[in-house]
């Protein structure tokens, strides 16, 4: 069966996505920080039959990196990684005249240099893949300039460039950055708390992905509402 690598996949997207790939059939190799919520959402997923190995940690650990990988390749290899973990650098998002270069630094060392750590790990895996598969969750943020997300933005940009470049590098790898839209995630709770504008489930956005998985089109970036309104 293909395996795929899942950071930050305990709840909200990584989870429903995961979720969706082990519906298929897909071996699974789940990251998160909270160990009991991941423990619980490897359970729930083994239910599909399909063998689920759940590693907590901080994907800016290197030996946690390796950890993920060696993972995989026990369950067969590396078919897909989704860099999916992502930092603010606040929270709640701040003004970039007020921005914690602390926090700056953390969301890039998440979001954009562990996001290369794990490819650079995986890669060889991934290059003895028949479908071999990178996925970097972005952002609209990373696009488009707005108040308070400048340095959630920054990394963003930084991710979907290094995804521009890797396919470059990997003609033979598919290599999506995906931007999966507004969602009703703690992620986004936590940037701006005081928005109580209903936004849709993370489930909502998954046949987006699952659509680029199905079709393998060039790597390149790719928006989840696109994707869905030409379903």
């Amino acid at each position: 069966m293909p395996v795929a690598i899942i950071t930050g996949a305990s709840k909200g997207l990584g989870r429903a996505l995961a979720e969706a790939l082990a519906a298929r059939g897909w071996d699974l190799v789940l990251d998160a920080r909270t160990a009991e919520v991941l423990k619980e959402t490897a359970a729930a997923l083994a239910g599909h039959g399909t063998r689920v190995t759940a590693l907590p940690g901080d994907v800016t650990d290197p030996a946690h990196r390796s950890e993920l990988v060696a993972a995989a390749w026990q369950l067969g290899g590396v078919d897909l990684l989704v860099n999916n973990a992502s930092a603010l650098g606040a929270e709640p998002l701040a003004r970039l005249e007020g921005l914690p270069l602390d926090g700056l630094r953390r969301a890039l060392e998440v979001n954009v240099v562990a996001a290369l750590g794990l490819v650079q790990e995986a890669l060889s895996l991934l290059r003895a893949s028949e479908a071999g598969t990178v996925i970097t969750v972005s952002s609209d943020a990373a696009a488009e300039a707005y108040e308070t997300w400048g340095g959630y933005g920054a990394s963003k940009a930084a991710l979907d460039h290094l995804a521009a470049v890797l396919g470059e590098e990997e003609p033979r790898l598919r290599v999506w950055a995906v931007d999966p839209g507004d969602m009703a995630t703690d992620l986004y709770a936590a940037a701006v708390p005081d928005d109580a504008d209903p936004r849709p489930a993370p489930t909502s956005v998954v046949p987006a992905f699952l659509r680029l998985l199905d079709e393998r089109p060039a790597s390149g970036r790719y928006g989840a509402p696109s994707l869905l309104e030409g379903r």
